[in-house]
């Protein structure tokens, strides 16, 4: 689990930004017909802030604390009821 957070880590890292500052020019954007590019171009990029946060942080830390629980789950469980 730790060495796919880290596998992912670097394309993660790259894909958002370049996506976000793709997107900067629409958000930025001022002139006749911006008015629904703008709002689009906000909400892509504030996905993409909060999908990257969710895939490099909070994700692998859920996982790493619900695994925990699990294995310490399982070493309690009397070996009575494993059969």
């Amino acid at each position: 689990m730790t060495t796919g957070a880290l596998e992912q880590f670097r394309p993660v890292l790259m894909t958002a930004p370049v996506a976000t500052v793709g997107m900067l020019p629409a958000a930025l954007a001022t002139g006749v017909g911006t008015d629904v590019q703008r709002g689009l171009a906000t909400v892509v990029i504030g996905g993409l802030g909060i999908a990257t946060l969710l895939t490099l942080y909070i994700l692998p830390t859920h996982y790493l604390v619900l695994e925990r629980f699990v294995e310490k789950r399982a070493a309690n469980k009397p070996a009575a009821e494993e059969a």
